[in-house]
Order: C-alpha cells, then structure tokens, then sequence
C-alpha cells in the first residue's frame, strides 16, 4: 500500500501523470494487455480522452530515471441513475500493471489512492467495465448491468413492426455528416435509462472511430437515419460483412454498433431494414438492453442466439450521497449494516428513507434490517440485480423479516440498466 507516495519496498514512488509520459504511460498498458500496439485513431482518441491530474502512474527505480512499471486513470462522467439524475461519477480505465511487477500490490496502491482522489473530488460513485471479472470485488466495485448479444438468423426469423413503421423515411448518410443529430437523439434517451452516460467532448467522436485494421474484411462505418417530418428520429451504425460458401450461397453478416430511436415506429424501420438487406444471413447485436423491444417482435427468438455477460461495474464511494442520488419504485425504510474495509468511511450503519420523489440517507444508531457489504450496494444500485437474488445467494443477510423484499422493489428500475459504450 502507498506510504507517502512510496509502494513496495521503496522504490515504487505513485504519483500523478505527466502529459509528456503519456506515450510511455499508455505503452505500459498495452504491454499490460498483451504488448499489441492499438492503431492510431484508437491511440490518438484515447490520448485526447486522458484527463493528466485524474490519472495515475507507478515508477520503478531512482528519481529521474525511474521506469513507468503501473498506472490508472478516470474519466469524469456523469451517469444516469433510477429516477433520471445524472450523477457524477469516475469511470475508471485504463488500469494495467507490467507484467514483471504483478503481485507486488501495485493494482491494490493504484485502486486505494484513486478512491480517495475521487472521494476529494466529491464524486459519490466510480464505475468501470472489467478485463477479468474476478479482479474487482474486493475492491468494492459490483457488476452492476447485463449487456445482451444475439446473430438473427435473417432467413428464419420474422419482425412484427408496429403501425406507423411505413411512415418512417430512412436514408443511408455518411456518419460524421449526421453527428450532432445522432448525438441530439442519443441525449434525448440518456434520462430514460439507468446506466447511460452523458456525453460530453470529445466522447461523441468514440462512435465514429473506425481503424480499417478492426474491421475484419467488414465495410467502412456505415449510418442509416430514420426521420419522420424532416427530423431525425433514430438512427443505426453498422457494417457488413459480405460472404458466400463455395456453392455462391450468401452468407453475409450486418455487424451493429449502435441504435438509438426515439419511438417504436423509427426503431422497428431501422431494424426492419437491416434484417431485410440483401445477401445478408446473420445480424449481430453486439452489446443492447437486456430488454431490448427486438425480442418481442421476432418471430422466434430461438433462432437469435442470445447471450448475456457483465458489463458495468458501480462502486459506491460515499454511501450516503449515492444513496441519495437515485430515486425509488416504492416507500422505502430501511437501516443498512454496510461492510467495506477498502473505504472504511462507508461502513456502518445507514438509514435509507425515500420514494419516488426523492431519499435521504443518513448515520444512524437504530438497529439494521439488512446487513450486505458496499459491493452488494453497488450491483443493486442501478436496479438491474435484485436485493433478493442477492440475499438466495447468501451475499445479503435480513435481520428483519420482509426487509430484503421492501428494498428489492424499491431498489428495482422500470427498464433495464444498460451501459451503452465502454470507455
């Protein structure tokens, strides 16, 4: 752990980046993810992304010649929570350790000062999306959101689209020419959806990254708009990736990236269109709601091949002031007994009051309901993991009988949380 800047035995100093060690800095974390260098457009995005002052570096060796052995950076996002706040929150990244200097406690240093930078900076919540799932638990931070996955296999699934979808023009326009009308829908849906964040500079450019050598024989970005009186109204980024088998049998596969739409009619038209392309067999979702509208309108969701796996992680650091944040479903009352030994302020007992109006959540002396650790917290917070699954799993104790419940639903979201880019 960090002792005046200093980890390890001594001559591991942690300190703040340097802009002008960016280069070495972020060569140490490819070198932490298998030493493949990313492509330009990727590097130069992640370069103008970095915040300096919220990011971390370790140094290996005397002063001046020290070599960058670690380092963790955060973004400052705001993320939308149950109720349609935008909360202030660290999303944490690029995280990564050479490899000749794991298992020295360089990860548990970095995750321990960048707690209490965030913490000073008065952000009650960090989030992050894993490398390895298992890393990040006994730091606090619970898998939070689902991401859902699916291949449509066109030639055997069908889609009931609502009335109205003949209404719906769509046009095929290059992505950067309709951006900022993307942007304005996308906006639009962010307060709908716990677990969105709001874009700001220059995170609307992360849609429209497109490096050549990521593709994979597939086509450049392509962006189709849907509009309904001269306005856009939803939109789909995708490519496609053309293929046929030896007997000339099309197989081609549309690759989606991103689709937004602010009513029934614009979502059905895009997704219509894209199931409908010619020389197509598959359509890939690669990361949408657990409960995207799609799957109520195929005709046969077996031949969809949905999958699930983890997506965002949400680590309350201030356990009142996130608590607060959100709203809930129901009338809630209930004392939480949290542990948390990695951030020690949190634990204790908390007198969470509120509904759908509002919270409060306060120290308290009365006698807890529940008794669950600061992770159990964190994966319950958006509303995407219920209280009760959590407490058949023995993570969450009751120490008062119907308490789980009350909170399960008051904890739970109308709609499914969802993180809908990673960072």
């Amino acid at each position: 752990m960090t002792v005046d800047g200093r980890v390890g035995d001594g001559r591991l100093d942690i300190g703040v980046l340097d802009p002008g060690d960016w280069d070495a800095w972020f060569s140490n974390l490819e070198l932490a993810f298998g030493g493949i260098r990313e492509d330009d457009e990727n590097r130069g995005f992640d370069r103008a992304a970095t915040v300096p002052e919220r990011s971390l570096v370790v140094r290996d060796g005397p002063k001046g010649g020290a070599e960058i052995v670690a380092g963790a950076g955060s973004f400052p996002f705001r993320l939308t929570v149950p109720g349609g706040a935008l909360v202030p929150s660290a999303g944490v990244t690029m995280v990564g350790v050479k490899p000749t200097h794991r298992r020295r406690g360089l990860l548990s240093a970095l995750m321990r000062r960048q707690l209490d930078d965030v913490r000073a900076l008065g952000e009650p919540l960090a989030i992050l999306t894993a490398s390895e799932p298992a890393i990040y638990g006994r730091f606090g931070y619970g898998a939070a959101t689902q991401q859902l996955m699916a291949e449509i296999e066109t030639s055997r699934v069908r889609l009931a689209v609502p009335d109205g979808t003949d209404d719906v023009r769509l046009r095929l326009v290059p992505p950067a020419e309709v951006l900022d009308a993307c942007e304005a829908v996308y906006a639009r849906l962010v307060p709908g959806r716990p677990g969105m964040l709001a874009r700001v500079a220059p995170w609307e450019r992360h849609a429209l990254i497109d490096p050549a050598e990521d593709r994979g024989g597939a086509s450049p970005l392509q962006c189709l708009v849907a509009e309904r009186a001269g306005e856009i109204v939803g939109y789909a980024r995708f490519h496609v990736k053309p293929d046929w088998t030896w007997t000339s049998t099309h197989e081609g596969t549309v690759q989606l990236r991103d689709l937004d739409a602010l009513d029934p009619a614009a979502y059905a038209a895009l997704l219509r269109y894209l199931l409908d392309l010619d020389l197509i067999s598959t359509v890939q979702l690669r990361n949408r709601p657990v409960d995207d509208a799609w799957q109520q309108m195929v005709s046969d969701v077996r031949r969809c091949n949905v999958r699930v796996r983890d997506s965002l992680y949400v680590r309350l650091v201030e356990v009142g002031a996130a608590l607060e944040a959100r709203t809930y479903q129901t009338p809630v009352d209930v004392v939480f007994d949290v542990e948390d030994d990695f951030c020690p302020w949190n634990a204790g007992r908390w007198r969470l009051t509120g509904d759908a109006k509002g919270a409060s959540c306060e120290r308290t002396e009365d006698a807890a309901d529940v008794a669950l650790s600061v992770r159990e917290l964190g994966a319950a917070y958006l509303g995407g993991v219920s209280l009760v699954s959590l407490a058949a799993a023995g993570r969450v104790r009751e120490l008062r009988g119907g308490a789980v419940a009350q909170a399960s639903v008051a904890f739970g979201s109308a709609v499914a949380p969802w993180l809908p880019h990673g960072f």
